[in-house]
Parts: C-alpha cells; sequence; structure tokens
C-alpha cells in the first residue's frame, strides 16, 4: 500500500495526516516572497552601507540588535527545556522538547544571519575568531553563540533523520538512534554556553560607565545585568515555546502536545519571570537611588517623551506582574490564559531589549546633546520579518515531515 503512495505523503510522519500539497506550498510561496523581500533590503545595506538604515551616530545599535537580543533569549526555551528534561529529569517535557530545539535552532541561526548585515562584511566574519579581543564580553558572546548553535544542530540531525523516507538506510536509521542516547551530552554542552552568552550580552550593557541608563555595580567583574539577562531568557523561553506550540496547533488544526505539559511549561516560566521580577524590581530602585544621584541625574531626565516612564510600567507591570500572576495560578490550566500570559512575557522580553538597547542610547550624556528619537527604516524592517517568515518555514517543514510531536498520534 505505501508503494503506491505519493511521494509527498509517504514522507509524513507515520499515521500523520497533513494538508493537501496545493495549500502547502501557497503557504510555502508566501513565506518565500516575504524571504525575497528581506534578501533585497539585506542585498541593498551590504552593497550601499549603514546609510540604507535610519542608524546614525546617536543609534549604533537599533532595530537588527534589539531584534538579535529578543529572539537569543527567546531562543532560550532550547536549552532550558534540555536540561530540565536530560539533566533534571522532567520525562514529562519529552513531549515538546524536540520543537523546543527547533525553535532554539531558528532563533540562534536567524540572529547570526542578521548580524551577518548589521556588521557588514561578512567576508570578515572569521576575524573576530582568529584575531578576538580578549577584554571584550561580546567575544564570549560570539565563540558561546556560534558553539550553541552548532549544538543546536547536532539535536536537530536526529529528527531529520528519522523522516520515514531518510529513516529507510539503516546508517541513518542507528546514526539518528544512537545521537539520541548521546542527547544529555548535548544538553549540558548547551547549558553551559548559553548561560554565559545570555549574561555576556546583558554584561555588555552593564560595564557602560557612560551610560547611567544601562551601567550597574555588581559581583566582581559581573554586572547586575549579567544575571537580569540570564533571568530573564530562561523565564521567557519556555513561554516563547509554549506560544509557538499554540499557534501552530491553531493553524493545523490538532493536538500536539497534552495541555498538562504546556501547563507545567507555563508554570516554570511563571516561577521564574517570578523571581526575575524580583530581582528587576532590586535592580530598579538601586539604579534610581543610588547609581544615578551619584553621577547628577535624576529618574526623570532618564525617561523622556516619546520614551517615558509608561516604559517602566509597561515593562514591570503589564508585561511582567500580570503574565506572572496568571501563570503561577489556576488560570494557566485554562487553554486561553495561558496562550495570553505567554504571549505577554515574550513581549516583555522583547520589550525589555529594545529599552536596554534603543532608550540607553537615546538618554543624552553631554549637556549640548538632545533626546533623541529612532524609527528603523524599511531596509531594516524587511529583513527582520524575513527571519520571521525563515523561522515559519522550517517550522512547516519540520512539522510536515519530521515526528516531532511524540503525543500527536494518540491526541488525534
Amino acid at each position: 500500500m505505501e508503494k503506491t503512495m505519493p511521494v509527498d505523503h509517504a514522507a509524513f510522519p507515520e499515521g500523520m495526516n497533513r494538508c493537501s500539497l496545493p495549500k502547502f506550498l501557497t503557504w510555502i510561496i508566501f513565506l518565500l516572497l516575504v524571504l525575497g523581500w528581506g534578501v533585497i533590503g539585506g542585498l541593498l545595506v551590504l552593497i550601499f552601507g549603514l546609510n540604507q538604515t535610519n542608524m546614525n551616530d546617536y543609534f549604533g545599535f537599533a532595530l537588527w540588535i534589539t531584534f538579535d537580543l529578543a529572539v537569543i533569549a527567546l531562543g532560550a526555551g532550547a536549552f532550558f527545556t534540555g536540561f530540565l528534561t536530560y539533566i533534571i529529569g522532567k520525562k514529562e517535557l519529552k513531549a515538546i522538547i524536540n520543537f523546543a530545539v527547533i525553535i532554539g535552532f531558528i532563533c540562534y541561526s536567524g540572529a547570526i544571519l542578521i548580524l551577518t548585515i548589521d556588521v557588514g562584511q561578512p567576508l570578515r566574519s572569521w576575524f573576530g575568531f582568529w584575531h578576538p579581543n580578549v577584554h571584550s564580553m561580546l567575544t564570549e558572546v560570539m565563540f558561546c553563540i556560534t558553539l550553541y548553535l552548532g549544538v543546536l544542530a547536532i539535536e536537530y540531525l536526529p529528527l531529520v533523520l528519522e523522516n520515514r523516507v531518510i529513516n529507510k538506510n539503516p546508517g541513518a536509521h542507528y546514526f539518528a538512534h544512537n545521537l539520541h542516547h548521546l542527547m544529555f551530552i548535548f544538553a549540558g554542552t548547551g547549558t553551559f554556553l548559553s548561560f554565559f552568552h545570555q549574561g555576556s550580552l546583558g554584561g555588555m550593557y552593564g560595564v557602560m560607565f557612560a551610560r547611567p541608563f544601562a551601567f550597574r555595580e555588581g559581583i566582581f567583574i559581573w554586572p547586575w545585568t549579567f544575571f537580569l539577562f540570564i533571568a530573564s531568557a530562561i523565564a521567557s523561553g519556555p513561554a516563547f515555546t509554549v506560544l509557538i506550540t499554540s499557534i501552530v496547533q491553531k493553524v493545523t488544526g490538532r493536538k500536539l502536545v497534552k495541555q498538562e505539559v504546556l501547563s507545567l511549561m507555563g508554570k516554570i516560566a511563571g516561577s521564574l519571570l517570578a523571581v526575575y521580577l524580583v530581582l528587576k524590581i532590586i535592580d530598579t530602585i538601586g539604579w534610581a537611588a543610588s547609581i544615578l544621584p551619584n553621577r547628577g541625574l535624576t529618574l526623570a531626565s532618564q525617561f523622556q517623551a516619546p520614551y517615558g516612564f509608561w516604559l517602566m510600567v509597561m515593562e514591570i507591570g503589564v508585561l511582567g506582574i500580570l503574565p506572572a500572576l496568571i501563570l503561577l495560578s489556576n488560570l494557566r490550566n485554562s487553554y486561553g490564559w495561558l496562550v495570553f500570559a505567554c504571549l505577554l512575557d515574550c513581549a516583555g522580553i522583547v520589550f525589555n531589549r529594545f529599552i536596554m538597547t534603543v532608550v540607553t542610547l537615546a538618554v543624552p550624556v553631554l549637556p549640548f546633546d538632545r533626546f533623541a528619537t529612532y524609527w528603523p527604516s524599511w531596509q531594516e524592517w524587511a529583513p527582520t520579518f524575513a527571519i520571521m517568515a525563515y523561522g515559519a518555514l522550517l517550522i512547516s517543514l519540520s512539522y510536515r515531515y519530521l515526528p516531532i510531536f511524540p503525543q500527536e498520534k494518540e491526541l488525534n
């Protein structure tokens, strides 16, 4: 019977139904169009330079760095879910670990792709590895992100090899089987690499002495922002995994993961978010009461239109405390409330990275400076949306042809 199957159907996960090929190809064509738009914007930047963007002497870090920091934080769901599954022993999370790895791979590879445009000279990208600046936190970030992307690729590989057509090859079958038994090694390695580069991304802002908005005191060589970035990443990563899983379930009309698993992920995210919020509030109070006055500044001077106090209320209150309360209550057992809270949690991390990147540079540090504002050009938006389309493309192909949800068969 299987010999008469169309090639496309024969590659589906065993016993699973997928949408028709014409419908799937229509969706893929749309994603490719968005990717094409992004390629055009990226090529304009690479050919003519950063004058194609609205970045300037004030905003050397802008949309792309905000996007990079956000997706790297949201991709933390891969390493933290792997840590809980293989190191701590939360076996129930095996139902979602495959998808967490795919999301992590998309986030990290997408971040590196967008950095290729932001750096502007991709042919010299190897300079940082061959001539590292050992005094820069970004050197450690560069090495760790690259190595962790390699780890994610290795974790993704057995899923690809388990495609029904590929898995018929005995070599591919046994290689994938043996890789699965070694996942705890890669989970541990990924946790180590992610822990330090998440922290160093935050530490980079904390050591900016000339930028009082971001500068922080700390422990030994690590400013408080080092720990805040780690805490916020592991609080938002699991929520992002739940959110994307929910979107895929809605689009496909199929249950892919038991509600109990999603609820557990939500509880983990809520607990970690609560810890982060306590640290964030303490840090903000210390910053306003000590760091700013010691430099002759006031809290009001750091928040001016359009970047006013509403940023703090939105980040800590609406996008922080509210989702934490939902995720720590029984409301998370309701599918709708769980998705809503995870959406707020993820929006909060994006908002935080925007504040740390753009507002830090917007605040004047010299008497003759003005409070600057920034809005991206279309050449900045296009590659950003293209990376989102790339992620949707990879998820679509993986869902259609790879067995990434072990509970799907019993739930449908």
